[in-house]
């Protein structure tokens, strides 16, 4: 492990260590305890990341008298094609220090910015933090979250949502055609979810990190697949965190809107979360102003403003590795004409030097 030490207030001493897997377990509590930690800051994402692209990853932990008092987990992506970046957290929506003291969280980014400089980094960036620091600029316009309470029981949880919502969920349910199952298979999932991001003109994640998301997070991730007459038409892969249900990753046919599928399968996280003693719904990031934003407000939720915190190396520009980046408009348009099959095959390459 390298440690380095901070003085603290008292001049007692704090060290900044590199996460060993035999601590795995101190690092988890400690997410779970700390006001702020997200699923995306568990240390899972390190063995995921890890094999699923081959990157470097960096778990810092900081360690005071009573054990660890702070975290940051950071991926170098380096990429000619896209950037070279150390973020927090890749591949996940949400990232950055947690901390018991301002003094840690302050150890902690100085640490990241020195290793920064130490990889050859171009820039630092924490994703969803409200961190204002000097020197970092911040965006905030570009994604929102949409985050709410499930009440417990069907009715009342029918009622928060929207009359014309509300409306097309009870149509689906009436439905007969219409089934789901939940599951610990990406069999369903992953031809839907393939698919929906060809169509979307974004390059497709590989089976295999699919696989290792359920190998490695196990019993609080899941898949919820919808069926019309027997076959799969919608489905979402879920995580499960401090009572929060996480609908992260979906897929669906052409006629999902029309069945209704998609708006069932929603309702039927909400009510596998209820059962599993879960309070909040995540509905989880979107950009601003795209159908699947609209879709998430017609549900009833409200936007929450996602901002990412950039430091960056000295005469770099912050990145922009968005589908809203006009650069891009003629890729995805060439994307989205891609046969289904080709897509498959180049897309994890791409898409893997991204994060």
């Amino acid at each position: 492990m390298t440690s380095f030490s901070e003085n603290k207030s008292g001049g007692r001493t704090m060290d900044i260590q590199t996460l060993d897997r035999s601590e795995n377990e101190d690092w988890d509590r400690f997410v779970r305890a700390c006001p702020g930690g997200h699923f995306f800051h568990l240390s899972g994402w390190r063995d995921v990341v890890e094999q699923s692209f081959g990157h470097k990853t960096y778990y810092l932990k900081a360690v005071g008298e009573s054990g660890i008092v702070g975290i940051l987990p950071l991926v170098h992506i380096k990429s000619a094609l896209f950037s070279n970046g150390l973020i927090s957290n890749a591949f996940c929506v949400a990232g950055g220090p947690l901390a018991e003291t301002d003094t840690v969280r302050t150890g902690l980014i100085q640490r990241a910015q020195a290793l920064m400089k130490e990889v050859g980094a171009n820039y630092l960036e924490f994703r969803d933090t409200e961190i204002m620091l000097d020197g970092w600029e911040m965006r905030n316009d570009l994604y929102a979250n949409f985050e709410n309470e499930i009440a417990a029981s069907e009715d009342e949880n029918l009622k928060q949502i929207p009359r014309k919502q509300r409306a097309v969920v009870r149509k689906a349910l009436k439905n007969e055609a219409l089934g789901f199952t939940v599951e610990s298979s990406i069999d369903n999932f992953y031809p839907l979810y393939a698919e929906s991001v060809r169509n979307l003109g974004t390059p497709v994640l590989s089976r295999s990190y699919f696989k290792a998301l359920l190998d490695t997070f196990d019993k609080d991730c899941e898949v919820l697949t919808v069926t019309h007459d027997g076959q799969p038409v919608s489905s979402v892969l879920s995580f499960y965190f401090n009572g929060k249900v996480l609908p992260y990753y979906t897929g669906s046919v052409a006629e999902a809107r029309r069945l209704g599928s998609n708006d069932l399968m929603y309702w039927q996280v909400m009510r596998q979360a209820v059962a599993r003693n879960c309070t909040i719904f995540d509905f989880g990031r979107s950009k601003t102003g795209t159908g699947p934003y609209a879709f998430k407000k017609n549900w009833g939720f409200e936007p929450r403003p996602m901002p990412q915190a950039f430091f960056m190396a000295e005469g770099q520009d912050m990145p922009n590795l968005n589908p809203a980046n006009p650069k891009y408009k003629a890729f995805i348009s060439v994307w989205q004409k891609l046969p289904l099959p080709v897509a498959n095959l180049i897309g994890p390459h791409i898409v893997s030097r991204i994060g």
